[in-house]
């Protein structure tokens, strides 16, 4: 297995066990039974402290390549966790069945937030599930993911993202990015997600807020660059659109 996906999938572990499980174990009790679902689960790491708490943990993705590596990861390291190659959403066995979801860094991918957020609630437990979401505000420095770039100048560039779709594409393309990434970070710019547009998400999806965090510097980064996180102050963290420029990662937990 390639040495960064390893990495990573350690890098992931720890920060889930660091600062994900303390924070939902705040409000939900986690151990044994509980089940926990994370939807674009990657190669597995955020669920693997969950798995070594006792709950029963299920990874759904749609890159086989990524559930193959999940599944090896586990195996390794003698954890035990269910891995699917799928559309979550073609999955009808597991609604209704999770105390617990998890979507880290998912939903500023989706195309049709609306109908997603509706059919993340079907797989909750009714009445008593949690849905755990953490994701970049659009317009903060990578918010575009440009740290995908091979070009380091440009995988280093912050806001660059923000500039109109056509001069963004023409800069890619003079750094020499290939199609599939330059085509990749327009999608991810298609599919942009500020805190105000998640905000009206919940409204519409029924669910109730129970907890919302910003971040200055995301918990993640600890792992990967040793950056302490730190918490968005509470002035800026109120003020509409100013403080996507700012919020590195939002944290929220929806009922």
């Amino acid at each position: 297995m390639p040495r960064d996906l390893r990495q990573y999938f350690y890098q992931l572990a720890e920060t889930s066990r660091k600062y994900y499980l303390p924070y939902l174990s705040s409000f939900m009790g986690i151990g044994a039974g509980t089940s926990v679902l994370e939807i674009g689960c990657g190669e597995g790491g955020n669920l693997l402290p969950f798995a070594q708490a006792g709950c029963q943990v299920t990874g759904v993705d749609m890159a086989e390549d990524k559930i193959r590596a999940a599944r090896q990861f586990f195996s390794e390291e003698g954890a035990e966790g269910r891995f699917l190659a799928s559309d979550i959403f073609e999955v009808k066995e597991l609604e209704g069945c999770f105390d617990l979801i998890l979507c880290h860094d998912v939903v500023e991918h989706i195309h049709d937030k609306e109908e997603f957020m509706r059919r993340v609630r079907l797989y909750l437990k009714p009445g008593i599930g949690i849905a755990f979401f953490a994701f970049p505000a659009w317009q903060m420095p990578f918010g575009g993911h440009q740290q995908m770039c091979r070009n380091r100048t440009l995988a280093r560039l912050p806001y660059f993202h923000l500039l109109p779709a056509g001069l963004y594409r023409r800069i890619l393309k003079l750094g020499g990015e290939d199609p599939a990434t330059v085509e990749g970070l327009l999608d991810i710019k298609k599919t942009a997600t500020p805190i105000e547009l998640f905000e009206r998400l919940v409204r519409r999806s029924g669910m109730q807020k129970i907890d919302r965090r910003f971040y200055l510097v995301n918990p993640h980064y600890e792992a990967k660059f040793g950056l302490r996180p730190r918490r968005l102050p509470a002035l800026p963290g109120a003020i509409p659109w100013f403080r996507n420029f700012y919020t590195t990662s939002c944290f929220y937990l929806l009922k």
